[in-house]
């Protein structure tokens, strides 16, 4: 059925879309022992530093988990200044830190955008917890990775299939930020023109 609309009326967001109102952003183990080993490395650690300042400008709620740190390190420093206390997990997938998404239950906050690594082991095993939950998961393709590109491009479809929804950096920023002529989409246009790290 197609349905009318007056000249004045706008069509209502879809339920599809990300907003700082509804969303959080989850960035996974993005340790310095590990990441080093991960194929373009320096561009994911520059997405999800990107998106980190993007949830920043735009009210985003942000929080990350670090993978038996003792053993694979802290955050990599660029992230980890941008980040508040980082609580570390045994257990791959995220959802061993309940407490993380306590405060994003209480705000209404059911949609998680998913960064970091490695793709087909916590990434994945989080993205399918989150999706058991009820949550709707995004995952940042150009922000996720794994040391093997077989594992990465399997996890993909597997969380695709699973009912993620796979999407970019740069889309995720224009998607938070909704509309143009604001500072906000000033900050997201500064940040979405920024040149690539060299690999």
């Amino acid at each position: 059925m197609l349905f009318v609309m007056s000249d004045h009326e706008p069509l209502p967001r879809s339920p599809e879309l990300m907003s700082p109102a509804d969303t959080g952003l989850l960035v996974v183990d993005m340790q310095g022992k590990l990441i080093s080993l991960v194929p373009g490395h320096r561009r994911i650690v520059w997405n999800i530093r990107r998106l980190l300042d993007g949830a920043k400008a735009l009210g985003v709620a942000a929080a990350a988990t670090e993978q038996y740190p003792r053993g694979l390190g802290p955050t990599v420093a660029e992230l980890a200044e941008r980040l508040g206390p980082i609580p570390e997990k045994l257990s791959f997938s995220c959802g061993e830190r309940g407490e993380l998404f306590g405060d994003w239950d209480q705000r209404g906050l059911y949609k998680v955008l998913v960064v970091g690594i490695e793709a087909h082991v916590c990434v994945q095993q989080t993205v399918l917890d989150l999706l058991a939950a009820g949550r709707r998961v995004y995952l940042a393709v150009d922000a996720v990775g794994s040391r093997a590109d077989i594992d990465y491009q399997t996890a993909l479809r597997r969380m695709d299939s699973a009912g993620a929804t796979l999407t970019t950096t740069e889309a995720a920023l224009f998607e938070w930020c909704a509309v143009a002529g604001t500072p906000q989409f000033k900050e997201i246009s500064r940040l979405v023109r920024e040149p690539p790290p060299a690999e």
